[in-house]
C-alpha cells in the first residue's frame, strides 16, 4: 500500500474546501449529517451539483455516505473533522478579523 505524505494530505483537504459549496457542506454535516436533497435545498442548488460536491468530498475522505435502504445519509468521515473544521475557521478569523461569517 503506497504511503501518503503529510503534505499530501493536506494539500487534499485544501482542494476540498477551495470551493465555497463544499466548504459549506462540511459546515453543515459538522452540525449533524443529512441527505443530499436537504443540502441542495438549503444551500439553493442544484441536486447534481450537491452530488458533484459529495462525491468530491468522498473522494478526499472527509465524508461518508451510510446507506439507508434506498437513499444515502452523509457524514463527516471522522467525528474529529468537526472540531478541526471549527479551529480552521478560528484561525481565520484572528488573521483577518474583518472577516464576518455567513450564518448557517
Amino acid at each position: 500500500m503506497k504511503s501518503i505524505s503529510n503534505a499530501a494530505v493536506l494539500a487534499r483537504f485544501g482542494y476540498a474546501i477551495s470551493d465555497p459549496t463544499r466548504a459549506q457542506i462540511l459546515m453543515e454535516l459538522a452540525v449533524a449529517p443529512t441527505y443530499p436533497a436537504a443540502l441542495a435545498e438549503k444551500l439553493g442548488v442544484s441536486r447534481q451539483s450537491i452530488s458533484n460536491h459529495l462525491s468530491c468530498l468522498r473522494e478526499c475522505g472527509l465524508a461518508v455516505a451510510v446507506a439507508q435502504g434506498r437513499r444515502s445519509r452523509y457524514e463527516l468521515a471522522h467525528p474529529a473533522l468537526a472540531h478541526a473544521l471549527n479551529d480552521l475557521l478560528g484561525v481565520v478569523l484572528q488573521v483577518d478579523p474583518e472577516h464576518h461569517p455567513q450564518q448557517a
